[in-house]
């Protein structure tokens, strides 16, 4: 059901040659670019009138308007499950608990007497929020990406989800739900890549927004590297990814339904195991059978994920080595669950959300930890960050200098501007000195 890859009895390699030992899957952006490209150019030119074609064609459904009406949004909430409302609810509270803390203070530093740089930081003006409604609904990515928004402070939010044919063209009604309890009113049903490009360009219905953020399929990742530079995007999201850190204290029984957890989310889903024990590895693969067999989405989801070329049981002959792999690997979500698991975690350097010991699996930060969970996949945790309060601020640095402070420093200015052939920036500081550097 699942491959194995055996590093053990060599030195690892370093750097790239250690990453492509490592299973990945295949997720081709650029050639998925080709694809949307004419789409997200109709919808520049055609506005409404291209969404309402695509979602006919893509979707399935006829459309007389693409902007969620007010009543629908509160029909979903008033609708709402209590029980997934109170989840939804406690779901928010934590995750406000910790975003607030994320929140970052003005600072002014004084360099010399009389010169300070001030550092402020700045919310977006306008974000579009993207919130997926393929294979499964997902109201916590509502919550995961409404939550930094509101608490860095951004002023418009809109959030976009596809149009569902059983429910007469809106959005899932558990999405508008989860809209209407955070506040979100400005709700589009748009999917994929034409909701991106709504959100870059703007249409009759929407007004264009400075930063796209959210999970999404291939086209949506697209459209993402599409508007690169356009528009502020979080990351080109590509599949979902676990990976367990493990040793022989770990329960087999935890690591397999951990491994499946996230295989349930779609075939190209990456379970990756990586132990210094064969007992346990052998042990995970025996607890597998029947727990894939106990659950639902196998055949279209999880044995497909399992069995891929993602996924596998990677052998290694010490924690130190299992932790250069981890690294390596850099997975969006990565579980430790190993003996003296906080001190192991406390090492990680490349993981979008670590989950520490056998109380805390990527399960919770799904929904209830409190943490995001919009995280850098692909192995992109080397060098990203997952969705925060701070992917919605700017900081802007403020240069306050009284005339003795610059007069102290012109020297320095001339002469590192004449050291770049760049003489004019030199003369911007001669002009307010009567052409002459100050004596120092």
């Amino acid at each position: 059901m699942i491959s194995r890859i055996d590093l053990r009895g060599d030195a690892l390699p370093e750097g790239g040659a250690l990453r492509d030992l490592l299973p990945r899957a295949e997720f081709d952006v650029e050639a998925a670019l080709e694809k949307v490209r004419p789409i997200c150019e109709d919808v520049h030119h055609r506005g409404t009138a291209a969404l309402i074609e695509y979602a006919r064609k893509f979707d399935g459904v006829e459309l007389e308007q693409v902007r969620v009406p007010a009543e629908a949004l509160k029909a979903a909430l008033e609708a709402l499950d209590p029980a997934v409302r109170a989840a939804l609810e406690e779901s928010i509270r934590r995750a406000r608990i910790v975003h607030r803390n994320q929140r970052r203070s003005e600072h002014t530093t004084q360099v010399v007497p009389g010169g300070t740089v001030t550092e402020k930081w700045v919310p977006v003006e306008r974000v579009g929020l993207y919130a997926p409604g393929g294979r499964s609904v997902y109201p916590s990515s509502v919550v995961m990406n409404v939550v930094p928004a509101q608490e860095a402070g951004v002023e418009s939010i809109a959030l976009a989800s596809p149009p569902q044919k059983e429910f007469g063209g809106l959005p899932h009604p558990t999405i508008l739900a989860a809209c209407a309890l955070l506040g979100v009113d400005e709700v589009y049903a748009a999917g994929g890549a034409v909701a991106v490009a709504m959100f870059a360009y703007g249409t009759e219905d929407c007004l264009p927004v400075n930063m796209v953020t959210g999970p999404g399929n291939i086209w949506v990742a697209a459209a993402k590297r599409y508007f690169t530079g356009k528009i502020g995007i979080d990351t080109e999201a590509g599949p979902t990814e676990i990976a367990v850190l493990a040793d022989s204290t770990a329960d087999p029984v935890h690591v397999a339904a951990d491994l499946i957890s996230q295989a349930e989310h779609d075939p190209l889903a990456a379970a990756v195991l990586v132990t210094d024990s064969a007992e346990l590895a052998a042990a995970v693969e025996r607890e597998l059978e029947p727990q894939v067999a106990a659950t639902k989405h196998v055949e279209d989801r999880i044995k497909p994920a399992l069995a891929g070329k993602q996924s596998a049981i990677v052998l290694v002959d010490s924690l130190e080595d299992g932790l250069k792999v981890v690294d390596a690997y850099g997975a969006e979500h990565l579980e430790i669950q190993t003996a003296d698991a906080a001190a192991w975690a406390a090492r990680v350097r490349n993981a979008g959300a670590v989950f520490v010991g056998p109380w805390a699996p990527v399960s919770l930060g799904d929904y209830c930890a409190g943490s995001n969970h919009v995280l850098p996949t692909g192995g992109c945790a080397c060098h990203s960050s997952g969705l925060s309060v701070q992917s919605f601020l700017r900081g802007i640095h403020i240069v306050d200098y009284t005339r003795d402070a610059l007069a102290e420093v012109t020297h320095h200015v001339v002469t590192l501007a004449e050291a770049e052939d760049l003489p004019a920036h030199g003369a911007a500081l001669k002009a307010r000195f009567g052409w002459k550097v100050p004596t120092q």
